[in-house]
């Protein structure tokens, strides 16, 4: 006599395997939107919102060494952005302050007048003539932005003839907010 499962079996049997064809499809399905969202977010974080360790101290007390910042790629820039852009083989971190065909002076108190008005510039806890060595009062060329540091008297910046002004094209974004450290997460001003 052989034995022959009863229906109660069978339906068991089948249930089990129901089960494990249904497990299969949403792990498979789970491991699918995963990928899917790694791959977006991926694609956001180089193409619209890149992610940028700071170096240095040039923009104290804004961003300081080892910050983690994020950056919105654009160039509608407007007086007073901090902006990323690429120097050579690193990224630097200034703060834009005159536009292509406007006039920059620089007093020997730091001071800074865009085409003879003084700028105004609440974010500074100093001024600093720094390392200038460009002729003053200098054009920033069309298509081309004067970028300075916050911390003025140690920041290599627009005033420099190896910085120069920067190019638009060289602008990797805009830094919006910070993410790291914790106690400092929050926007960018």
């Amino acid at each position: 006599m052989t034995n022959t499962p009863s229906v109660e079996q069978l339906e068991q049997a089948l249930k089990a395997s129901r089960r494990s064809v249904n497990y299969s499809k949403a792990l498979r399905s789970t491991i699918y939107s995963l990928l899917v969202v790694a791959a977006v977010a991926v694609l956001v974080a180089t193409l619209v919102m890149p992610t940028l360790k700071v170096y240095g101290s040039s923009m104290t007390p804004v961003t300081g060494d080892g910050d983690i910042v994020v950056a919105l790629r654009g160039t509608d820039f407007k007086r007073g952005d901090i902006i990323a852009f690429y120097y050579g083989n690193v990224t630097l971190v200034k703060r834009v302050i005159a536009f292509g065909g406007e006039t920059v002076d620089i007093d020997a108190r730091g001071n800074i007048y865009i085409n003879g008005q003084l700028l105004d510039e609440p974010y500074l806890t100093e001024k600093a003539m720094g390392n200038c060595d460009i002729r003053l009062p200098y054009q920033v060329p069309d298509g081309k932005l004067f970028v300075l540091g916050d911390h003025r008297s140690t920041s290599q910046d627009s005033r420099s003839v190896i910085i120069g002004p920067v190019s638009e094209e060289q602008v990797l974004g805009k830094l919006v907010f910070r993410v790291w450290p914790l106690s400092k997460f929050g926007t960018l001003e």
